[in-house]
Protein backbone atom coordinates (compact mmCIF):
# COMPACT_ATOMS: atom_id res chain seq x y z
CA UNK A 1 0.00 0.00 0.00
CA UNK A 2 2.75 2.48 1.18
CA UNK A 3 4.43 1.79 -2.17
CA UNK A 4 1.20 2.07 -3.94
CA UNK A 5 1.01 5.42 -2.95
CA UNK A 6 5.32 5.98 -3.54
CA UNK A 7 4.54 5.37 -7.22
CA UNK A 8 1.32 7.56 -7.02
CA UNK A 9 3.30 10.75 -5.53
CA UNK A 10 6.36 10.20 -8.46
CA UNK A 11 3.31 9.49 -11.18
CA UNK A 12 2.38 12.95 -10.23
CA UNK A 13 5.51 14.65 -9.91
CA UNK A 14 6.22 14.03 -12.98
CA UNK A 15 3.13 14.66 -14.55
CA UNK A 16 3.63 18.10 -13.33
CA UNK A 17 6.89 18.41 -14.42
CA UNK A 18 5.99 17.64 -17.46
CA UNK A 19 2.91 20.05 -17.55
CA UNK A 20 5.57 22.92 -16.62
CA UNK A 21 8.05 22.43 -19.30
CA UNK A 22 5.52 21.86 -21.84
CA UNK A 23 4.55 25.49 -20.30
CA UNK A 24 7.72 26.90 -20.20
CA UNK A 25 8.82 28.91 -23.36
CA UNK A 26 12.06 30.71 -24.71
CA UNK A 27 11.23 33.67 -27.00
CA UNK A 28 14.43 35.07 -28.99
CA UNK A 29 15.01 39.11 -28.63
CA UNK A 30 17.10 41.15 -30.80
CA UNK A 31 18.76 43.54 -30.31
CA UNK A 32 21.86 45.86 -31.88
CA UNK A 33 23.96 46.56 -29.26
CA UNK A 34 25.53 44.49 -26.26
CA UNK A 35 24.70 44.75 -22.79
CA UNK A 36 27.80 47.37 -22.36
CA UNK A 37 25.72 50.17 -23.76
CA UNK A 38 22.43 50.66 -22.64
CA UNK A 39 20.54 49.90 -25.53
CA UNK A 40 21.46 46.04 -24.16
CA UNK A 41 20.94 46.72 -21.22
CA UNK A 42 17.30 47.42 -21.67
CA UNK A 43 16.62 43.83 -23.37
CA UNK A 44 18.75 42.25 -20.53
CA UNK A 45 16.67 44.26 -17.95
CA UNK A 46 13.38 42.90 -19.91
CA UNK A 47 14.85 39.62 -20.26
CA UNK A 48 15.37 39.64 -16.19
CA UNK A 49 12.04 41.10 -15.16
CA UNK A 50 10.05 38.74 -17.73
CA UNK A 51 11.86 35.76 -15.95
CA UNK A 52 11.28 36.66 -12.34
CA UNK A 53 7.55 37.89 -12.65
CA UNK A 54 6.70 34.50 -14.43
CA UNK A 55 8.59 32.30 -12.33
CA UNK A 56 10.63 30.86 -15.19
CA UNK A 57 7.95 29.89 -17.64
CA UNK A 58 8.63 32.54 -20.12
CA UNK A 59 12.37 33.29 -20.81
CA UNK A 60 13.78 35.85 -23.09
CA UNK A 61 17.09 35.57 -24.80
CA UNK A 62 18.85 38.11 -26.32
CA UNK A 63 21.11 37.87 -29.35
CA UNK A 64 22.52 41.27 -29.75
CA UNK A 65 24.67 42.57 -32.57
CA UNK A 66 21.62 42.26 -35.00
CA UNK A 67 22.61 38.48 -35.20
CA UNK A 68 19.55 37.15 -36.21
CA UNK A 69 19.69 39.19 -39.08
CA UNK A 70 22.87 38.58 -40.20
CA UNK A 71 24.17 42.08 -38.99
CA UNK A 72 21.46 44.39 -41.05
CA UNK A 73 19.95 46.05 -38.67
CA UNK A 74 17.12 47.53 -40.83
CA UNK A 75 16.05 44.17 -41.74
CA UNK A 76 15.17 43.66 -37.75
CA UNK A 77 11.37 45.02 -38.07
CA UNK A 78 10.66 42.65 -41.79
CA UNK A 79 12.13 39.50 -39.47
CA UNK A 80 9.93 39.99 -36.57
CA UNK A 81 6.84 40.70 -38.75
CA UNK A 82 7.24 37.62 -40.44
CA UNK A 83 7.70 35.92 -36.97
CA UNK A 84 11.83 35.21 -37.76
CA UNK A 85 12.20 37.20 -34.70
CA UNK A 86 10.21 36.90 -31.60
CA UNK A 87 10.53 40.16 -29.73
CA UNK A 88 12.80 43.24 -30.19
CA UNK A 89 14.11 46.46 -28.55
CA UNK A 90 14.81 48.43 -31.61
CA UNK A 91 15.82 51.74 -32.82
CA UNK A 92 13.23 54.31 -34.61
CA UNK A 93 15.83 55.02 -36.55
CA UNK A 94 16.71 51.29 -38.08
CA UNK A 95 12.89 50.85 -38.09
CA UNK A 96 11.86 53.77 -40.16
CA UNK A 97 12.30 51.98 -43.96
CA UNK A 98 9.39 50.00 -42.91
CA UNK A 99 7.48 52.78 -40.60
CA UNK A 100 8.25 56.35 -42.41
CA UNK A 101 6.22 57.68 -39.27
CA UNK A 102 9.43 56.83 -37.25
CA UNK A 103 11.53 59.14 -39.74
CA UNK A 104 9.83 61.63 -37.00
CA UNK A 105 12.66 61.61 -34.31
CA UNK A 106 15.40 61.95 -37.08
CA UNK A 107 14.28 65.28 -38.22
CA UNK A 108 17.21 67.37 -37.14
CA UNK A 109 16.61 69.64 -33.74
CA UNK A 110 13.42 68.94 -33.37
CA UNK A 111 13.62 68.35 -29.93
CA UNK A 112 16.09 70.09 -27.65
CA UNK A 113 16.05 68.13 -24.60
CA UNK A 114 15.04 65.37 -22.45
CA UNK A 115 11.66 67.21 -21.66
CA UNK A 116 11.14 67.39 -25.19
CA UNK A 117 11.93 63.20 -25.78
CA UNK A 118 9.10 62.76 -22.99
CA UNK A 119 6.41 65.24 -23.94
CA UNK A 120 6.47 63.17 -27.90
CA UNK A 121 6.83 59.57 -26.62
CA UNK A 122 4.21 59.90 -23.69
CA UNK A 123 1.65 61.88 -25.38
CA UNK A 124 -0.18 61.94 -28.41
CA UNK A 125 2.51 61.76 -30.89
CA UNK A 126 4.01 58.67 -29.12
CA UNK A 127 0.13 57.31 -29.37
CA UNK A 128 0.26 57.61 -32.88
CA UNK A 129 3.75 56.09 -33.68
CA UNK A 130 2.24 53.15 -31.80
CA UNK A 131 -0.54 52.40 -34.19
CA UNK A 132 1.61 53.18 -36.85
CA UNK A 133 3.63 50.00 -36.01
CA UNK A 134 0.89 48.02 -35.34
CA UNK A 135 -0.32 49.01 -39.14
CA UNK A 136 2.68 47.73 -40.50
CA UNK A 137 2.21 44.71 -38.15
CA UNK A 138 4.39 44.82 -35.21
CA UNK A 139 2.97 44.99 -31.84
CA UNK A 140 4.82 47.82 -30.02
CA UNK A 141 5.05 47.85 -26.04
CA UNK A 142 6.85 49.94 -24.51
CA UNK A 143 9.43 53.00 -25.19
CA UNK A 144 13.32 53.10 -24.24
CA UNK A 145 16.38 55.62 -25.21
CA UNK A 146 19.58 55.26 -27.22
CA UNK A 147 20.03 59.09 -26.43
CA UNK A 148 20.57 62.43 -28.09
CA UNK A 149 23.52 61.99 -30.64
CA UNK A 150 26.34 64.38 -31.14
CA UNK A 151 29.01 64.97 -33.61
CA UNK A 152 32.57 63.76 -33.65
CA UNK A 153 35.47 64.13 -36.64
CA UNK A 154 39.11 64.04 -36.99
CA UNK A 155 39.67 67.33 -38.38
CA UNK A 156 38.35 70.36 -36.58
CA UNK A 157 36.00 71.64 -33.84
CA UNK A 158 32.47 72.15 -35.77
CA UNK A 159 30.91 75.32 -34.41
CA UNK A 160 28.86 76.18 -37.65
CA UNK A 161 27.38 74.90 -40.75
CA UNK A 162 30.68 75.76 -42.75
CA UNK A 163 32.70 73.76 -40.86
CA UNK A 164 31.18 70.55 -42.42
CA UNK A 165 32.00 71.74 -45.48
CA UNK A 166 32.99 68.70 -47.25
CA UNK A 167 33.62 66.49 -44.57
CA UNK A 168 33.24 63.15 -44.78
CA UNK A 169 30.51 61.58 -42.23
CA UNK A 170 29.44 58.39 -41.87
CA UNK A 171 26.02 58.10 -41.24
CA UNK A 172 23.57 54.87 -40.89
CA UNK A 173 21.44 54.29 -43.64
CA UNK A 174 18.10 56.36 -43.77
CA UNK A 175 17.53 58.97 -46.30
CA UNK A 176 16.74 61.28 -43.98
CA UNK A 177 20.59 61.12 -42.85
CA UNK A 178 21.51 61.18 -46.02
CA UNK A 179 19.56 65.00 -46.68
CA UNK A 180 20.67 66.38 -43.19
CA UNK A 181 24.32 66.39 -43.71
CA UNK A 182 23.88 66.71 -47.67
CA UNK A 183 22.10 69.78 -46.98
CA UNK A 184 25.24 71.29 -44.53
CA UNK A 185 26.98 70.75 -47.14
CA UNK A 186 29.08 67.63 -45.62
CA UNK A 187 29.61 64.21 -47.85
CA UNK A 188 27.42 61.91 -45.76
CA UNK A 189 28.79 58.45 -46.47
CA UNK A 190 26.43 55.43 -45.64
CA UNK A 191 28.19 52.37 -43.93
CA UNK A 192 27.32 49.84 -41.14
CA UNK A 193 28.99 50.29 -37.60
CA UNK A 194 30.88 47.32 -38.57
CA UNK A 195 32.74 49.22 -41.49
CA UNK A 196 32.83 52.41 -39.76
CA UNK A 197 35.83 51.95 -37.71
CA UNK A 198 37.95 50.61 -39.86
CA UNK A 199 36.89 53.71 -42.25
CA UNK A 200 37.68 56.06 -39.56
CA UNK A 201 40.66 54.41 -38.52
CA UNK A 202 42.20 54.81 -42.41
CA UNK A 203 40.46 58.61 -42.68
CA UNK A 204 38.12 56.93 -45.40
CA UNK A 205 35.90 59.00 -43.66
CA UNK A 206 36.35 62.53 -41.44
CA UNK A 207 33.65 61.98 -38.98
CA UNK A 208 30.24 60.40 -37.80
CA UNK A 209 27.47 61.03 -35.48
CA UNK A 210 26.03 58.23 -32.08
CA UNK A 211 25.19 59.51 -28.28
CA UNK A 212 27.71 59.59 -25.90
CA UNK A 213 27.25 56.14 -25.19
CA UNK A 214 28.53 54.30 -27.97
CA UNK A 215 30.74 57.10 -28.16
CA UNK A 216 32.66 56.33 -24.54
CA UNK A 217 32.06 52.49 -24.58
CA UNK A 218 33.27 52.18 -28.52
CA UNK A 219 36.30 54.29 -27.47
CA UNK A 220 36.03 55.91 -31.13
CA UNK A 221 38.35 58.88 -29.74
CA UNK A 222 40.86 55.80 -30.50
CA UNK A 223 40.11 56.01 -33.92
CA UNK A 224 41.08 59.43 -34.27
CA UNK A 225 38.21 61.41 -33.10
CA UNK A 226 39.63 64.31 -31.31
CA UNK A 227 36.75 66.70 -31.80
CA UNK A 228 33.49 65.95 -29.98
CA UNK A 229 30.18 68.55 -30.82
CA UNK A 230 27.39 68.54 -28.30
CA UNK A 231 24.54 69.72 -30.72
CA UNK A 232 21.72 67.29 -29.78
CA UNK A 233 20.77 67.29 -33.27
CA UNK A 234 17.90 64.15 -33.02
CA UNK A 235 17.28 61.45 -30.65
CA UNK A 236 17.07 57.55 -31.21
CA UNK A 237 14.29 56.58 -28.88
CA UNK A 238 14.27 52.69 -28.55
CA UNK A 239 10.87 50.98 -28.84
CA UNK A 240 10.27 47.25 -26.94
CA UNK A 241 8.44 45.40 -29.90
CA UNK A 242 6.76 41.37 -30.27
CA UNK A 243 6.28 39.64 -33.18
CA UNK A 244 2.04 39.83 -33.97
CA UNK A 245 1.80 35.72 -34.20
CA UNK A 246 4.06 35.69 -30.89
CA UNK A 247 1.79 37.77 -29.13
CA UNK A 248 -1.15 36.19 -30.07
CA UNK A 249 -0.16 32.69 -28.49
CA UNK A 250 0.28 34.77 -24.60
CA UNK A 251 -2.87 35.03 -22.66
CA UNK A 252 -4.32 38.04 -22.05
CA UNK A 253 -1.97 37.76 -18.72
CA UNK A 254 1.25 37.42 -19.95
CA UNK A 255 0.10 39.76 -22.23
CA UNK A 256 -0.19 42.45 -19.37
CA UNK A 257 3.12 41.08 -17.89
CA UNK A 258 4.89 41.47 -21.19
CA UNK A 259 4.11 45.07 -21.74
CA UNK A 260 4.79 46.35 -17.95
CA UNK A 261 8.19 44.56 -17.78
CA UNK A 262 9.27 46.48 -21.00
CA UNK A 263 7.70 49.37 -19.55
CA UNK A 264 9.19 48.64 -16.37
CA UNK A 265 12.78 48.02 -17.90
CA UNK A 266 12.15 50.78 -20.24
CA UNK A 267 11.78 53.46 -17.53
CA UNK A 268 14.97 52.04 -15.47
CA UNK A 269 16.80 52.06 -19.20
CA UNK A 270 15.99 55.75 -19.73
CA UNK A 271 16.63 57.02 -16.17
CA UNK A 272 20.20 55.25 -15.99
CA UNK A 273 21.58 56.22 -19.26
CA UNK A 274 20.50 59.42 -18.63
CA UNK A 275 22.19 59.49 -14.71
CA UNK A 276 25.80 58.18 -16.75
CA UNK A 277 25.69 61.22 -18.94
CA UNK A 278 27.77 63.63 -17.17
CA UNK A 279 30.15 60.82 -16.38
CA UNK A 280 30.89 59.90 -19.89
CA UNK A 281 31.41 63.00 -20.92
CA UNK A 282 34.18 64.01 -18.23
CA UNK A 283 35.83 60.40 -19.63
CA UNK A 284 35.68 61.41 -23.04
CA UNK A 285 37.42 64.72 -22.03
CA UNK A 286 39.86 63.27 -19.74
CA UNK A 287 40.77 60.90 -23.24
CA UNK A 288 41.78 64.18 -24.62
CA UNK A 289 39.17 64.73 -26.88
CA UNK A 290 38.34 68.21 -27.39
CA UNK A 291 34.62 69.11 -26.80
CA UNK A 292 32.42 71.73 -28.13
CA UNK A 293 29.38 72.87 -26.97
CA UNK A 294 27.36 75.23 -28.72
CA UNK A 295 25.84 78.44 -27.75
CA UNK A 296 22.35 79.25 -28.50
CA UNK A 297 22.53 81.30 -31.54
CA UNK A 298 25.03 78.64 -32.91
CA UNK A 299 23.11 75.88 -32.52
CA UNK A 300 20.24 78.38 -33.82
CA UNK A 301 22.40 78.63 -37.41
CA UNK A 302 22.33 74.86 -37.72
CA UNK A 303 18.48 74.50 -36.98
CA UNK A 304 17.81 77.49 -40.22
CA UNK A 305 19.95 75.86 -42.15
CA UNK A 306 18.05 72.34 -41.94
CA UNK A 307 14.82 73.90 -42.00
CA UNK A 308 13.87 73.31 -45.67
CA UNK A 309 13.83 69.45 -45.01
CA UNK A 310 11.21 69.95 -42.62
CA UNK A 311 9.18 70.32 -45.63
CA UNK A 312 10.01 67.74 -47.70
CA UNK A 313 9.38 65.13 -45.28
CA UNK A 314 6.13 66.68 -43.65
CA UNK A 315 4.18 64.57 -45.93
CA UNK A 316 6.22 61.47 -45.48
CA UNK A 317 6.11 61.44 -41.81
CA UNK A 318 2.35 62.88 -41.69
CA UNK A 319 1.48 66.20 -40.90
CA UNK A 320 -1.00 65.45 -38.37
CA UNK A 321 1.93 63.72 -36.62
CA UNK A 322 4.47 66.44 -37.16
CA UNK A 323 1.96 69.19 -35.54
CA UNK A 324 1.33 66.92 -32.53
CA UNK A 325 4.99 66.65 -31.94
CA UNK A 326 5.71 70.47 -32.33
CA UNK A 327 2.98 71.04 -30.05
CA UNK A 328 4.24 68.58 -27.43
CA UNK A 329 7.55 70.02 -27.25
CA UNK A 330 6.97 73.70 -27.45
CA UNK A 331 4.28 72.66 -24.58
CA UNK A 332 7.55 72.13 -22.35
Amino acid sequence: MKLSRCFTALAAAAALTTAFTVQAREYSVSTVLSDAFPWGQAATKWAELVKERSEGRITLRVYDNAQLVAGDQTKEFSAMRSGLIDMAVGSTINWSPQVPELNLFSLPFLMADNADIDAITQGEAGQMVFKAIEKRGVVPLAWGENGFRELSNSKQPIRTPNDLKGMKIRVVGSPLFQDTFSTLGANPTQMSWADAKPALTTGAVDGQENPLSVFDVSRIDQVDQKYLTLWHYMADPLIFAVSPNVWKGFSAEDQALLKQAAYDAGRWEIESSRAAEAQRLASIRSRGVEVTELSADERQAFIDATAPLYQKWEKRIGVELLKAARNAAAAQ
